[in-house]
């Protein structure tokens, strides 16, 4: 491809060379520019009248990028013709920035200048189209009180952009505000909140769209306030507000690099000074680096379950080391000094290395260390316009980099990769935290291990020595097996003399080993943990006990070596994080990874689930924490984690359908909620629980989305509950998110996968029968738009508050309940020694049907049940109105709960949720003795008549 697009661009080349061009080799340059890159290629194919006026501007020409704007921009009138006008400038400018890069001019601070000066540029330009397309239908917004002029969008750009240090194929993070409340004054008024959530859109269409010309910039929102499920833009105090209330220390972080792009002068006048107060403390705020310390564990954990070895920016050495220990002296003493407010990265070192915060040597080596990395990270990006920091695997491709590097080889140019990475990792754990200190053992476990034969097993372990002693040897067979590295083997023989000491503290060391070999086998090609496990004894302490308590969780760690990370810290391990600090650490996960990856998103949140899940196990294992307390975390986890899932889908489909719309006309935002049903709808979700989900929107029965491939807004609606299945139950390495169950949804598996919400209400009203309001009390929402949330639940708590016939209320509960028993449950021959739990006569669905029962024939005298959905709250607000005695609601309270809490222990012993043995079952006959009598006396013996 590159010879022939070569050849195709001699005869053009030696035009412009006959017209005076610069006197550089183009012969030889055009050939560095396109073995580097194949978007150069690709481009110049198509638009080869490019070529002269790049050559014209290169090396280094100060306006290119707005004369050329103009150029393509001047004669435009439609949305159509801009956003052509646009791609083609951008992929211009995207030529001419690659080919800088290649020939390594001007340096490489100005090369990172000019690429955010591009954006800033496309930024202005969509606000400014967006803004002149909205006043003619709108009118102007009102005036501005910091300017006298009309109120314009703010955009703050964040991240590198921010810092003006973007990379040449990026994302760009955007925030939008405006100064203040009010309305536009044209004839069809509307707030400035809609005016500017409309300009806001715009420019993410306008920037972010694919079209046949590509697109100009990926945008992402999501580090505005409240993220994803927040406003797409807040006026200037609603921001403040904000980030004073509710700002995390992760926001703190992100807003070092904000800077405004758009309406600048009234942006810092009245919006940056508040937001740099938020991040900048005026004292030196030495807490801060506890907190990064624990990112960088986090960091490192990343790096150890996604094997990031080849990724330059996010692998342990890489670009992002560089940048965290710039970013800590930043947010540490940066309310004491000017200079380190500064979001540029090579402007905050030059005050560092000027007030001594770090050696001269040291910010020598981590700036050339980072510009090196940068420059490669930018030929990476080059090849195919792609963000991506991961070396290449492709052979071809490997040369090319490293010729254009300079090098002859791949491997040569890698030793000088991997010399560079180590500068920085060697400065990176100095600065942040030092390596803990291997814990030394006084007994001499080494010969148990490495020579097991000729070991005195007897006198250390006694009566278990044999059986110790021939699973080390089972273990030491799988090593040989699987032709570990000498680094691996080294690892191994680390790690072992530290597991016999933990091993030597137990009654049952035999056993335990028997359940520790698949979990070591399975870390064996993957020693990173291994020396993770050294490097943090107390974690070895916590795997042996927790192994020993539940097979479950050695299970767990079998198929999913990452959750060993979890063991670190046993203080985080059995203390369970507010809900708050739930969502932030899995925003900020993802907050971590390109919005384009799905793979790594993917396994980003699957790391999250289980690894929280594994947290609850350890805490209800060790009794640090009740049932309830474990079921309302194991909830609030899965609500996160769906509530992310939905945002992931939502930006895939309208990527390539475009936003449905509503039947005002206006476009969805996003006008759909999941609701969750039965244990997850009654926050009672267990370990290894199903999701019983329903999918309702808003959208118009006619309307169709819009953007480059419009559909249907049913067909747009079905796909996207398709892939919010898909991402919730794809096995990947790291497993599945959770089963999801759709059947409970309106019509069953035969009705359709998401229903409108007139669609869901008119069934509920006409076609469904009574166990479907019995499963709609524990129904709520949980995820989605909060407008359409509280009308789903306006039409269920009508639904629940209908009249009802007593008689066939009564009829439809008790035949359900029978047909259950006699489908589900055990034969009566069987019960004395098989007791299933859930459905045997006393059991959990007793209890839930004897309260869905009582809900439904006293919720016209009781309206406040439909506030719940949880059978614990259900049962009080049951009693508080007499519909039970307190007598009654404590009894099946405490079933409830001793029912519930064997379900966990079952779970966390691999059980089948069955007592099958005489003695098991005499530790509950008096549980199914209370829940059998007040089924009998509450439900069987109140038939009405």
């Amino acid at each position: 491809m590159p010879q022939l697009v070569v050849d195709e661009l001699l005869p053009l080349l030696k035009s412009i060379e006959h017209r005076g061009a610069k006197t550089i080799a183009w012969e030889a340059a055009l050939h560095r520019l396109l073995q580097a890159s194949q978007f150069a290629s690709q481009t110049l194919a198509r638009w080869p009248e490019m070529l002269e006026p790049i050559i014209a501007a290169l090396p280094d020409t100060e306006n290119f990028a707005e004369q050329r704007l103009v150029h393509y921009c001047q004669n435009v009138s439609s949305e159509d013709e801009f956003m052509s006008a646009l791609r083609v400038w951008r992929n211009e400018q995207q030529v001419y920035l690659i080919w800088q890069e290649v020939l390594e001019s001007p340096e490489l601070p100005v090369r990172l200048t000019r690429i955010s000066h591009v954006a800033d540029l496309g930024i202005t330009a969509a606000e400014d189209f967006a803004v002149a397309q909205l006043v003619k239908k709108y009118g102007s917004p009102a005036l501005c009180p910091f300017s006298s002029q009309p109120q314009r969008l703010v955009v703050l750009g964040m991240g590198k952009l921010g810092a003006e240090e973007l990379n040449l194929s990026s994302d760009i993070d955007l925030i939008f505000a405006y100064p203040t409340e009010g309305e536009t004054k044209g004839e069809r008024k509307v707030t400035h909140g809609e005016f500017f959530t409309r300009v806001g859109r715009k420019i993410i269409q306008y920037l972010d769209q694919r079209t046949v010309d590509g697109f100009v910039y990926r945008v992402d929102m999501r580090l505005r306030p409240n993220g994803q499920s927040g406003p797409l833009a807040l006026n200037f105090r609603a921001t403040e507000t904000y980030y004073q209330d509710q700002g995390r220390d992760w926001e703190r972080y992100a807003l070092i690099k904000a800077r405004p792009v758009t309406s600048v002068a009234v942006a810092e006048q009245a919006l940056m000074p508040p937001l740099k107060a938020f991040v900048f403390r005026r004292y030196v705020d030495y807490q801060v680096l506890d907190a990064l310390r624990e990112m960088k564990q986090r960091i490192a954990a990343e790096n150890r379950r996604l094997q990031r070895q080849a990724n330059i920016k996010l692998g342990s050495g890489g670009i992002r080391e560089v940048e965290f220990i710039v970013q800590a002296l930043q947010l540490i003493q940066g309310g004491q000094s000017h200079g380190l407010q500064n979001p540029n990265i090579f402007a905050a070192m030059d005050t560092i290395r000027q007030e001594q915060l770090l050696p001269e040597g040291v910010c020598t080596e981590l700036m050339h260390s980072y510009q090196a990395l940068r420059r490669l990270e930018h030929l990476i990006q080059a090849q195919e316009d792609k963000q991506t920091q991961e070396l290449p695997v492709d052979d071809e491709w490997r040369q090319r980099l490293a010729e254009t590097l300079g090098y002859q080889d791949w491997t040569s140019c890698l030793d000088w990769v991997d010399n560079i990475r180590g500068a920085v990792s060697k400065h990176f754990d100095a600065f942040i935290a030092p390596p803990e200190e291997v814990m030394d053992v006084e007994h001499p476990w080494e010969p148990f291990w490495l020579e097991p034969q000729k070991a005195d097993w007897q006198a250390d372990f006694g009566a278990h020595a044999d059986a110790l002693r021939s699973a080390i040897e089972h273990l030491r067979a799988d090593a040989e097996k699987y032709h570990l590295s000498d680094i691996a083997l080294a690892r191994l023989d680390r790690f072992m003399p530290l597991l016999l000491n933990e091993l030597s503290r137990l009654q049952h060391p035999a056993e335990a080993m028997n359940r520790l070999i698949p979990v070591i086998s399975g870390v064996l090609r993957r020693s990173a943990y291994l020396i993770m496990l050294v490097e943090n004894p107390a974690a070895i302490r916590e795997l042996v006990k927790l192994v020993m308590l539940s097979p479950w969780v050695a299970d767990q760690l079998v198929d999913k070596a990452y959750l060993l990370d979890e063991l670190t810290d046993p203080n985080e391990l059995y203390r369970l994080p507010s809900r708050r600090v739930l969502a932030d650490d899995l925003k900020q996960r993802l907050l971590r990874l390109p919005d384009d990856d799905l793979e790594q998103q993917m396994e980003q949140l699957r790391h999250f689930r289980h690894s929280r899940v594994l947290r609850a196990a350890a805490c209800e294992l060790t009794g640090n924490l009740p049932l309830m307390k474990i079921s309302d975390y194991l909830t609030y986890t899965a609500e996160e984690v769906l509530q992310q899932v939905l945002w992931l889908a939502w930006e895939q489909m309208t990527e390539k359908y475009g936003i449905p719309t509503r039947v005002d006309g206006h476009l969805c935002d996003p006008d759909f909620v999941i609701m969750a049903y039965g244990k997850m709808g009654g926050l009672e979700l267990s370990y290894e629980s199903d999701l019983d989900l329903v999918f309702i929107h808003d959208g118009a029965p006619q309307g169709q989305t819009r953007g480059v491939k419009p559909v249907d807004n049913n067909v747009f609606f079905m796909r996207l509950g398709q892939r919010i299945i898909h991402l919730m139950t794809t096995q990947t390495p790291s497993g599945i998110l959770y089963e999801v169950d759709m059947r409970l949804r309106p019509s069953g598996n035969s009705g359709m996968l998401v229903s409108s919400l007139t669609a869901f209400q008119a069934y509920q009203e006409k076609e469904a029968w009574t166990w479907e309001h019995q499963a709609l009390v524990r129904a709520r929402v949980l995820a989605g738009c909060p407008k359409l949330k509280e009308r789903v639940e306006a039409v269920r708590a009508n639904i629940l508050r209908r009249p009802r016939d007593g008689v066939r209320l009564w009829e439809d509960v008790t035949a359900m309940r029978d047909k259950m028993r006699s489908n589900l449950g055990t034969p009566a021959t069987r019960r004395a020694e098989e007791y299933n739990v859930k459905q045997d006569p006393g059991g959990i669905v007793d209890i839930e049907f004897l309260v869905q029962y009582l809900l439904l024939k006293h919720i016209s005298e009781v309206p406040e049940l439909v506030l719940w959905s949880d059978n614990m709250r259900l049962l009080e607000t049951l009693a508080d109105h007499g519909v039970l005695t307190q007598e009654q609601r404590t009894a099946l309270s405490t079933a409830y709960l001793q029912w519930r809490q064997e379900v966990h222990r079952q779970a966390l012993q691999n059980g089948g949720g069955k007592l099958i043995s005489v003695a098991e079952r005499a530790q509950f006959e008096t549980t199914i003795a209370t829940v059998t009598e007040h089924w009998e006396r509450l439900v069987v013996a109140a038939k009405p008549t």
